[in-house]
C-alpha cells in the first residue's frame, strides 16, 4: 500500500485542477493499493480535496485505505463547518459528472455497477460454461497519448522528475476495480491463468491530438492508429516536440469513451481417443485437390461433427500419430488421435456422457469405430507425438509378384530381423514432403504364403516407414525392397495397420 504523502500534494493540486479524475490522480501517485481504487468516485473525490485542504498540521502521510488495522481517513462530510476556510490556495473545478482528462471516462462510467450489469447480461446470454473468468479491456490509442502528456504536464510544471514507468498502468487499475464487481455479479471468481475470458472493446473519437502525431510521425503512424502505432511514435518524439504541440496536462474532453462490443471467449479443450477405420475409400482428412473435393466424407469430419455439435464450438483442429493412406484400414486398437476444440460454450462432460457421445460416433457410420474417447489437457497431447519415430507399428500385407513362388521362396523372410532401408521421399509424395534419404528399419516380419502369385506379410516396422515403397521399391527410390530380397516384381494389392504402439491416451474401461 502506498499512502499518499505531502511530496504528491503538488501533483494531485495540478492534475485535479486540470479534470482529472480522482482515481488517476492515484495512477500518477503511484498508489498501488487495489482496495482504495475500489472505493466510490465521489468518496475519493472528496478525500483528495479534504487531503489538499488539510493544514500542514497533519504531519506524515495520509492514508485513503480501509484495511485492517484501520487508517487515518480523512472524509469532506456535505455541510462541514469551516471546511471552506482551509484551503491551500488552488481552484479544484473537478466535478463528479465530469469527463476525466486522462483516462476518457474508463475509470469512471465503466466501472460503476450499471455498467457491470450490462457485461454480465452479455456474457450469461451468450451461454457459456465457465468456474472462472479474466476481463481484458481494449483501450482507444488516444490515452496513450494523454498518459504521455500529463506526464509531460507534472513533469515539466511541477519539476518533479519521476520515471514515466513507476505510474500505475491504466488497465492493472481498471482490473482491480472491476474483477471482484464482475466475480460478484456472475459468481465465479477472476484468475488470469484460465480459460473463459471476455474481452472489452472502446474507442474514442479521432482529436486534434492525433492529427498532431500524423503530421510529426506520419512515417511511423501512416495514418493506421492502433495503440502500438501510436506507442511507437511516442518513442521518438522528443518531449520538447510533444510540448509544443499537445497541451501537459491534456485538455478535457467532450466526449467519453464509447463501448464497441463485449465479446466472449473460451480457451480450447482437448478430445482424445483411439478410431479404427475399417473402409479402403476414406481420407484421414478432407481430400481436397485444386479446390476440388475428391471423397465427400473423411475419417476426421466423421469424428468432429459430433464432437462439435455437443461441445458447441466454434471450429476444431485435428492431429493424430501419424497418418494411413485413403486405401488403408486401420484395425486392432487403432490410431491415437487429439481434436482441440476452439472456444467451446459447452466445457463439462461426465464419463458417461464422453461415453454416450463415444457411441453416437460408433453408431452413425460403419466406416470408422472410436475408442477410449476422454477429455485430456493440452500438454497430455504432447505425449501422442513424444518419440514418435522411436514408436513400431504392426503392418499386414497381401503382395503380388508377378513370377510364381513356391512356399520356400518367401520363408528367408522370417529370419530377417532389424533390416536397415535407405528411402528417398516418395514419388507420391514429393509434393508435400522435402526430398531427403531417410533410414528405417523392418524389425521384423513374417510371411503367409497364399498361392504362386500371392503372399501376406505381416511386418513390425519403426514409425515412419513407408511399406508400399519397401515392397515396390519406387523405382528403386527404396532399397533394399520386397522386390530386390525376391529377385523380381512385387506390388502390394492391400495394406492394414495391425497396431500403433502408442502408450497414449489411457485405456478407459468399457
Amino acid at each position: 500500500m502506498s499512502p499518499l504523502t505531502e511530496k504528491d500534494r503538488p501533483i494531485i493540486q495540478l492534475l485535479l485542477s486540470t479534470g482529472t479524475c480522482p482515481r488517476c490522480v492515484l495512477r500518477f501517485c503511484c498508489v498501488g493499493s487495489q482496495m482504495l481504487y475500489r472505493h466510490p468516485h465521489e468518496e475519493l473525490l472528496k478525500d483528495l480535496q479534504k487531503f489538499l485542504r488539510n493544514s500542514h498540521e497533519e504531519e506524515g502521510s495520509v492514508c485513503l485505505d480501509v484495511s485492517n488495522p484501520p487508517c487515518k481517513r480523512l472524509r469532506l462530510e456535505p455541510g462541514e463547518e469551516g471546511a471552506s476556510d482551509r484551503n491551500c490556495n488552488v481552484a479544484i473545478p473537478h466535478l463528479p459528472g465530469n469527463i476525466c482528462n486522462v483516462c476518457l471516462g474508463v475509470l469512471q462510467e465503466f466501472c460503476e455497477a450499471g455498467f457491470v450489469k450490462k457485461v454480465c447480461q452479455k456474457v450469461n446470454s451468450a451461454d457459456y460454461q465457465f468456474i472462472s473468468f479474466v476481463f481484458s479491456v481494449s483501450l482507444p490509442p488516444q490515452l496513450s497519448v494523454r498518459e504521455r502528456a500529463a506526464w509531460l504536464g507534472v513533469k515539466q510544471n511541477l519539476g518533479l522528475p519521476f520515471p514515466e514507468d513507476d505510474i500505475i498502468q491504466l488497465k492493472e487499475a481498471y482490473k482491480w476495480i472491476i474483477h471482484p464487481q464482475l466475480s460478484e455479479e456472475l459468481g465465479v471468481p477472476a484468475d488470469g491463468k484460465v480459460f473463459f475470458s471476455a474481452f472489452f472493446f472502446l474507442r474514442h473519437i479521432l482529436s486534434l491530438l492525433f492529427l498532431v502525431l500524423d503530421s510529426l510521425f506520419y512515417f511511423t503512424l501512416q495514418s493506421v492508429f492502433t495503440r502500438m502505432a501510436v506507442i511507437k511514435a511516442l518513442e521518438k518524439i522528443k518531449e520538447e516536440d510533444f510540448l509544443k504541440h499537445f497541451p501537459c496536462p491534456p485538455s478535457s474532453p467532450k466526449n467519453h469513451c464509447d463501448a464497441l462490443e463485449i465479446q466472449c471467449n473460451n480457451g480450447a479443450v482437448f478430445v482424445a481417443g483411439r478410431y479404427n477405420k475399417y473402409s479402403r475409400n476414406l481420407p484421414q482428412t478432407p481430400w481436397i485437390i485444386d479446390g476440388e473435393r475428391k471423397l465427400e466424407s473423411s475419417v476426421e469430419e466423421l469424428i468432429s461433427e459430433h464432437l462439435m455439435a455437443q461441445f458447441k464450438a466454434d471450429s476444431f483442429n485435428f492431429s493424430s500419430s501419424g497418418r494411413e493412406d485413403v486405401d488403408v484400414r486401420t484395425l486392432g486398437n487403432g490410431r491415437p488421435f487429439a481434436i482441440e476444440l476452439v472456444n467451446p460454450h459447452r466445457i463439462h462432460f461426465t464419463t458417461e456422457e464422453m461415453r454416450r457421445l463415444q457411441q453416437a460416433i460408433n453408431d452413425s457410420s460403419d466406416k470408422i469405430q472410436v475408442r477410449d474417447l476422454q477429455l485430456v489437457t493440452r500438454s497430455a497431447i504432447g505425449r501422442m507425438k513424444e518419440g514418435e519415430e522411436e514408436k513400431t507399428k504392426t503392418y499386414s500385407a497381401l503382395i503380388w509378384t508377378d513370377k510364381a513362388i513356391q512356399r520356400e521362396d518367401i520363408t528367408f523372410l522370417d529370419d530377417i530381423k532389424e533390416l536397415k532401408l535407405d528411402q528417398k521421399t516418395p514419388l507420391r509424395v514429393l509434393h508435400r514432403r522435402p526430398l531427403a534419404v531417410r533410414c528405417r528399419l523392418i524389425h521384423t516380419m513374417r510371411s503367409e504364403y497364399i498361392d504362386e502369385h500371392h503372399f501376406r506379410l505381416h511386418l513390425k516396422t519403426q514409425a515412419g516407414t513407408y511399406i508400399k515403397e519397401f515392397v515396390h521399391g519406387d523405382f528403386g527410390r527404396t532399397k533394399p525392397n520386397i522386390g530386390s530380397l525376391l529377385n523380381r516384381t512385387a506390388d502390394i494389392l492391400e495394406l492394414d495397420v495391425e497396431s500403433v504402439d502408442v502408450d497414449w491416451p489411457p485405456t478407459l474401461a468399457d
